[in-house]
């Protein structure tokens, strides 16, 4: 297949350099759950409760954090955002294997909450610098990418951990961000492009009933949907194959849905049209339902995930793209940061309910929940457009 378009879009000035950028500074965060798990467990004593609350603690930091500094970044720029909150959040990384219990939890949280998003920002720099008939290989890029990061990162983050210790992981990822927030703060790429600097120099807000329209709801919750599907089959994953006692095929597994999932982009990028993010999300859970049936030998049940992750990074990309699309460019970071916190909210919900049906009824039955959680989401965002009418877009 033609990888013309993906040319094409690393052509554009700036293009290439951003979308490289982000992606390494972005690969600690794909381990920061973990290695705050892990401190809390090896040096620190605790239960896996006492780990789950740090995970939350930091996951709920994110989801409040990232519209909040999507706001900050539309009305100051991005210089003072990333040098005050990009401070902030290195003293929270140096200072969190220092204290004790609470205070570490309180830490996780503050650390979540200035961690400057950079998948939200990655994806607003495409917005600026890449025109919107070209976005679509741009966001399955910076999708393929991410989904990239969830390979090497936790790989990596297992082997430092092991090899050294939690704690010198955690100063390691905080030295990792603290360089990356000095290089984003020099280059300073644009968050708006100068069409839309011109049309709104002030950076003045509009109110929100003007731009929060039911297409733009609809993105949100399927997007949530999205997540609640992927972190839902991770999961059940992890109990069919420990059931069986299977559990050292997982790598395999994971593995070949990573690459299915890359190979998914990869085309939804170069085609000339493709689904829109609600059908790639409700095929994607339909897609899911009769992986319960193959959940006796590893292999069998690999294939069988392969197909609903083929359409895991062109939904992820097509709902990256329509909220480009639908936000206006004063508020571009406020909404691709709330486009973040859906993402979290999905996976937040995805864990109590996928784990209460593995509990209670069977490991593969996992499957099924994921599956109905990412319809019933979907369901919820076609009802947005559907009863919630369309305002005036404002640029």
């Amino acid at each position: 297949m033609s990888i013309r378009k993906y040319q094409k879009v690393l052509a554009i000035p700036r293009v290439l350099p951003a979308t490289f950028f982000m992606f390494v500074a972005g690969l600690p965060l794909t381990i920061m759950g973990l290695t705050l798990s892990l401190h809390v467990l090896n040096e620190m004593g605790g239960s896996y409760f006492d780990a789950g609350v740090v995970g939350t603690a930091t996951a709920l930091g994110f989801a409040v954090g990232s519209p909040l500094l999507g706001r900050m970044i539309d009305r100051h720029g991005l210089r003072p955002v990333v040098a005050v909150c990009g401070t902030l959040s290195t003293l929270a990384w140096i200072l969190l294997p220092m204290v004790s219990y609470w205070f570490y939890v309180l830490l996780a949280f503050v650390a979540g909450l200035f961690t400057v998003p950079t998948g939200s920002l990655a994806r607003q720099f495409v917005a600026s610098l890449v025109p919107e008939d070209q976005r679509r290989p741009a966001y399955s890029l910076n999708m393929m990418l991410m989904e990239l990061s969830f390979v090497i990162g936790p790989a990596t983050g297992i082997l430092l951990i092991t090899t050294y210790s939690a704690t010198a992981t955690l100063a390691g990822i905080g030295l990792w961000r603290a360089l990356s927030y000095v290089v984003l703060y020099v280059l300073n790429w644009p968050t708006r492009n100068v069409d839309e600097v011109a049309a709104n120099p002030d950076r003045v807000r509009p109110k929100l009933r003007t731009w929060m329209s039911g297409r733009l709801l609809a993105v949100m919750f399927v997007s949530a949907g999205a997540l609640f599907v992927l972190y839902g089959t991770e999961l059940a994953l992890i109990a069919v194959l420990r059931a069986s006692d299977q559990l050292a095929f997982t790598g395999y597994v994971i593995a070949a849905m990573s690459i299915a999932s890359i190979v998914g982009g990869y085309v939804h990028g170069i085609v000339h049209r493709s689904w829109s993010q609600m059908k790639l999300a409700l095929a994607m859970s339909l897609l899911l339902l009769p992986v319960v049936f193959f959940d006796d030998v590893w292999w069998w049940l690999m294939l069988a995930l392969l197909p609903t992750n083929l359409l895991c990074t062109p939904t992820l990309a097509a709902g990256s793209e329509a909220v480009a699309k639908l936000a206006p460019s004063s508020v571009r970071g406020e909404v691709m940061g709330l486009h973040d916190s859906a993402y979290r909210i999905g996976q937040t919900l995805s864990a109590p309910i996928v784990g209460f049906a593995i509990d209670s009824v069977s490991p593969a039955m996992g499957f099924v929940a994921a599956a109905c959680g990412g319809i019933v989401l979907v369901g919820v965002g076609a009802l947005c457009t559907l009863r919630i009418s369309a305002p005036t877009r404002t640029a």
